[in-house]
């Protein structure tokens, strides 16, 4: 779905920096960053198996065949959180619009999802400009083509950058009130301090008196949440191998991946879910002549998805400097929909 783009290879070569203390990498949003070029997933995947704790950065799951699965992942039955947010946003669409006073810019963290993206802008007649911001040229180029196809009077500013680090918005937008949108829930995939981080460089991109709509899974039966992230049809588990088979497909690897198995775990004391690769047998794997033994049993960490309650959310808001202002659910309280104000 998303191709590669190399003047980004740079941006993702590990360090020592890059990883946690518990060997696991410092992880970025599943939907914000999409497709890496093979160089940095090489570099990623040799670093993240040598540690003590094997991992593989989320953000690799998307090349074109985890784009492909993660779009069937979302129509299936037990995954709610696009189904859900998708419905609180259109519930209070009317609401959000009325963020955007005449003359302000949308500035989406990410290239867009077509239906949430589309759905606001189709209420916010009055814009003087739409931004998304991503690290792949090719997402925002097709951003870009989407949109102003359906919205042919708005322009399109794409900014082509990691945001997670500073950057310049464009000068057409200098002087303009600007409204942040942020959906899917990917500040779950980061530990408190990284989303913290996030969020406070968001609030100096968008500057002050900017607002921002950003989308939160809540806290929830286990069994629930446990389903979603390992659904009875096996797509989540074909989404997470295809990690493995990526790695075979670019890297000429050798995983054999009927002998990894998808797990899906909660930890209660984070208030998370972990998905990892389980090896099935002692087994050794190549990667650029570079050889990895596994234990029987032994994981490699893919995936942190944090779960919030809205008092624990608005508290890192607070703590990245943003006031929390809205917060919109749906009626069984399984996702949210936060408005955050840069006004403190």
């Amino acid at each position: 779905m998303i191709d590669e783009d190399d003047r980004n290879a740079a941006r993702f070569e590990p360090s020592d920096t890059d990883f946690g203390t518990d060997g696991e990498p410092r992880d970025e949003p599943r939907e914000a960053i999409r497709a890496e070029p093979s160089s940095a997933f090489a570099a990623w995947l040799i670093a993240g198996l040598s540690m003590p704790a094997k991992s593989i950065p989320c953000r690799f799951f998307y090349d074109a065949a985890g784009s492909a699965l993660f779009e069937r992942i979302t129509e299936l039955p037990e995954y709610y959180p696009a189904r859900v947010e998708k419905a609180i946003l259109a519930d209070h669409a009317d609401e959000v619009a009325a963020l955007a006073r005449p003359g302000t810019a949308l500035i989406e963290f990410g290239s867009g999802s077509s239906t949430k993206t589309e759905l606001l802008l189709a209420r916010m007649t009055d814009l003087s400009a739409y931004v998304p911001i991503d690290i792949s040229g090719a997402a925002l180029r097709e951003a870009k083509a989407r949109i102003s196809e359906r919205f042919s009077d708005l322009p399109v500013l794409p900014v082509e950058g990691d945001f997670s680090r500073p950057l310049r918005l464009p000068y057409e937008i200098e002087n303009c009130a600007r409204l942040g949108f942020f959906p899917g829930s990917t500040i779950g995939n980061l530990r408190r301090g990284e989303a913290i981080a996030l969020l406070a460089n968001m609030r100096r991109i968008l500057g002050e008196g900017a607002r921002l709509v950003i989308g939160v899974d809540l806290q929830k039966d286990v069994r629930r949440l446990l389903a979603a992230y390992d659904d009875a049809d096996g797509i989540t588990a074909e989404f997470n191998l295809n990690l493995l088979a990526r790695a075979n497909r670019e890297l000429g690897a050798d995983f054999d991946l009927e002998q990894f198995a998808h797990a899906a775990t909660y930890d209660i004391r984070h208030g998370r879910i972990d998905m990892h690769l389980v090896s099935q047998r002692p087994q050794t794997v190549t990667i650029r002549g570079r050889r990895f033994s596994f234990l029987e049993g032994e994981r490699i960490h893919t995936e942190h998805s944090h779960k919030y309650d809205i008092e624990g959310f608005q508290a890192l808001a607070c703590d990245a400097g943003w006031r929390s202002d809205t917060v919109w659910m749906d009626a069984e309280r399984l996702f949210s929909v936060h408005v955050l104000a840069a006004d403190r």
